[in-house]
């Protein structure tokens, strides 16, 4: 066993060989650091024991959305990742993750901002939540096409996103309920500081309004009427 990696939301152990062990914890996956007296969980998938007879590492999962898998290592713009993702971007966490050709993919791709940010092929990592929350910070509306996003305005989502990620992990990130937790079970409180995601009807933060939630890819989203206004209707 080589080094832990991550890129976007997945994982991998370097194996020899050029070898690695991938895993998505999906929707409800978690790692769990477990006593090996511990009782199992309910969702046990997989358990890890090692050879310190100490603690053991559980794979937990409820919807079995995640998974674990072997796979082959291959370089990518001078890094090794598991070939199964060799197309996904890198984030913004990432030592490497260029900023300026995140902004050129971004402009290039004619496409709502929020769904480039969830594609996983120009930045992984940024997810459902801390798109909203980055989007609310630079005062735009999903919907706003990326190709007419300026160059200083799409580098500036992407710095939220950052600073979004940062603060949440700061937090131990954002745990709604029991299937949100870290490593050693306990939760994370960045929920605490939303400004708009799941706050439909509530007041905006920054101007009172309350809260529009919308239907967006079986999801949804959060936004303020007044700081992200719809943009106009192509001939209005």
């Amino acid at each position: 066993m080589a080094a832990a990696r991550r890129r976007g939301k997945y994982l991998w152990v370097e194996l020899a060989d050029k070898a690695a062990m991938l895993a998505h914890l999906g929707m409800s996956g978690q790692m769990l650091v477990q006593p090996s007296s511990a009782p199992d969980e309910k969702h046990l998938r997989v358990r890890f024991r090692f050879a310190d007879d100490g603690p053991e590492l559980r794979f937990v999962d409820q919807r079995t959305f995640g998974g674990l898998a072997l796979a082959e290592l291959v370089e990518v713009d001078g890094t090794l990742v598991p070939d199964s993702v060799a197309h996904i971007a890198r984030d913004p966490m990432d030592p490497l993750f260029s900023r300026d050709a995140a902004v050129r993919a971004l402009r290039l791709r004619h496409t709502e901002i929020k769904r480039a940010l969830l594609d996983q092929t120009l930045v992984s990592g940024i997810g459902n939540i801390y798109a909203d929350e980055a989007l609310w910070r630079a005062r735009l509306h999903g919907t706003r096409m990326t190709d007419k996003l300026s160059r200083p305005k799409a580098a500036e989502v992407l710095d939220h996103a950052a600073d979004v990620m940062r603060e949440a992990l700061g937090q131990g990130g954002t745990s709604f309920d029991a299937l949100y937790v870290n490593i050693n079970g306990q939760s994370g409180y960045f929920s605490r500081f939303l400004a708009v995601y799941g706050r439909a009807d509530r007041p905006c933060p920054r101007c009172g309004t309350p809260i529009r939630r919308e239907s967006f890819m079986n999801r949804s989203s959060y936004s303020c009427p007044t700081c992200q206004p719809r943009p106009r209707a192509r001939g209005a």
